[in-house]
């Protein structure tokens, strides 16, 4: 039977020392949905993406991906399935751009580094994807952020995940390269059914790109639904102490804020 249901928290809690950062946090995240996540600093965004990755065991609560516990994948199993693109998502140095995108072939090696197929037609095609091809060679610590970004994400394209997690990918960008990312990440989404799951500071983006989004307070879930039904002044009150101005995109036809 498949599972219409790509990822599921139940229940989660998550203690770090004697403080609990997360407190029965409970979702739903469908096959090809892009799902964002936002909230003020400090409401265990970043900590979630951690344990809905398998990075970290909750401390309560279970969560599924595609109705099996988590818990009973490898690493390297779970590494199939999902790919995470996090804040500071490449070395610092000694890799090349190419060979950041090989290692995205590293869940399908076996002991010896051997893949059953060559990746390397895939690797080429997802460096031209995003014009990367001129840079293949170039050591990473010779990148600019956004080149750096745009390599970081070849890695996770070739690792041809059914999930992808996102933590705050567009921190490091300046505006023209938010879009790229975010453009570029949809049209995946679109074209091979992927899953996305995403951290977003920046409200606007998450409201312009995200089919639901769920809101995070304080450790606790506040809301979750479409951007019209999150993307209100009463909402972002609770959540943020402010309560900024609603538009409509005028092309887009979702909501946006203006402080």
């Amino acid at each position: 039977m498949e599972h219409r249901v790509m990822l599921q928290a139940a229940g989660v809690d998550k203690r770090i020392g004697s403080r609990l950062v997360l407190r029965g946090v409970s979702l739903q995240v469908q096959k090809g949905e892009f799902f964002g996540i936002i909230g003020p600093n400090g409401s265990g965004k970043s900590t979630l993406i951690k344990l809905l990755s398998g990075v970290e065991p909750p401390s309560a609560g279970e969560i599924l991906l595609q109705g099996t516990n988590l818990a009973q994948f490898s690493g390297k199993q779970l590494a199939q399935h999902i790919a995470v693109l996090p804040q500071e998502a490449l070395p610092p140095v000694g890799f090349t751009v190419r060979e950041v995108a090989e290692m995205g072939r590293y869940p399908y090696q076996n002991w010896l580094g051997e893949e059953r197929t060559d990746a390397g037609e895939l690797i080429d095609q997802v460096l031209a994807d995003l014009d990367l091809t001129e840079l293949a060679d170039r050591p990473v610590e010779a990148l600019s952020g956004g080149e750096r970004q745009r390599a970081a994400l070849a890695k996770v394209t070739v690792q041809q995940p059914d999930l992808l997690m996102l933590d705050e990918p567009t921190t490091y960008l300046d505006i023209g390269y938010q879009q790229q990312m975010m453009d570029y990440v949809r049209a995946w989404q679109r074209s091979a059914g992927l899953t996305v799951v995403a951290v977003l500071h920046d409200l606007n983006l998450a409201a312009l790109y995200c089919d639901r989004i769920m809101v995070l307070c304080e450790g606790e879930v506040l809301a979750t639904g479409t951007p019209e039904t999150i993307i209100r002044a009463e909402i972002l009150e609770q959540a943020y102490g402010i309560r900024p101005t609603i538009v409509v995109h005028p092309q887009r036809q979702v909501p946006q804020i203006l402080l």
